[in-house]
């Protein structure tokens, strides 16, 4: 995968870009309410993107966690374009989104994984915390992995 890259959003053009794959993932293959993926958190959040060609093909994002949590980050709205699946530009996000924690000074990631890609962040060096839930009428469950 050398030819894609991961960064920062720093233009409009790319957060809707990355909104964008999110809505082709989360919204038409997964049938998630638009009002349920997009959100407040979306202002505040640190967004990343993988470009291939100058296209977003995919995405994730980071929040950092307040009150009790302090030094905890959450990762989330991680999402890859259906024909870009399997090839790491997921790994490649998510160390991205890992690497921009630490740098931020956080101590752990936490992440709610839908349950069929688990496996995925397990590979990853997370670890399962906690039931599995229901979110936005998915099975996930809870993950953390310690980064500072």
């Amino acid at each position: 995968m050398d030819d894609v890259v991961v960064k920062l959003v720093e233009t409009e053009t790319e957060l809707e870009g990355a909104i964008n794959v999110r809505m082709r993932v989360f919204v038409v293959e997964q049938q998630i309410p638009p009002e349920e993926e997009l959100d407040e958190a979306d202002a505040t959040a640190t967004h990343a993107i993988a470009l291939q060609g100058g296209q977003v093909i995919g995405t994730g994002r980071m929040l950092l966690v307040d009150g009790d949590d302090e030094g905890t980050c959450r990762i989330g709205r991680m999402a890859v374009d259906r024909e870009w699946r399997r090839h790491g530009v997921g790994g490649q996000i998510l160390v991205f989104l890992e690497e921009q924690a630490r740098q931020e000074g956080q101590t752990l990631c936490l992440l709610h994984a839908q349950e069929y890609v688990k496996a995925f962040y397990s590979g990853h060096g997370y670890v399962e915390r906690g039931p599995v839930f229901m979110e936005a009428g998915i099975p996930h469950v809870e993950m953390v992995k310690p980064v500072g």
